[in-house]
């Protein structure tokens, strides 16, 4: 059990003088990035996931008749 607290106390103390937070304006700008990614990529996605709507709706129009 002693060892279960010793635990706990390090690694509170490890996250209140040992670790470097961000700053607000760092978070921030973070976070833009973040947002801005996933709108790219998501927008990629869509365009890939046309293309093969568009391809296999093409190939099946060819085969079937």
């Amino acid at each position: 059990m002693e060892k279960l607290k010793l635990y706990f106390v390090e690694a509170y103390d490890e996250l209140v003088n040992k670790v470097t937070w961000p700053t607000f304006a760092e978070l921030q700008e973070s976070s833009v990035v973040v947002l801005v990614t996933a709108l790219i990529l998501s927008v990629a996605v869509m365009l890939v996931d046309g293309g093969f709507k568009f391809l296999t709706t093409e190939v099946y129009k060819i085969l079937v008749g």
